[in-house]
């Protein structure tokens, strides 16, 4: 019985994780595309294109 249970519980983990890294993956295309348009509006904005469109 105990290793059935272990094995179920492997599975549940690795599924979480895989869950996991997928969704990270979206959030890493989202913040890519957030950055790439703020390259896009920056040098499209006031002062020559030299304004900075985040405050760091």
């Amino acid at each position: 019985m105990v290793p059935i249970l272990l094995v179920l519980l492997l599975v549940l983990v690795l599924f979480g994780a895989g869950f996991a890294v997928d969704v990270l993956w979206w959030i890493a295309a989202v913040v890519l595309v957030v950055w790439l348009l703020g390259f896009v509006f920056r040098s499209a904005g006031p002062a020559g294109g030299r304004a900075r469109w985040y405050r760091w």
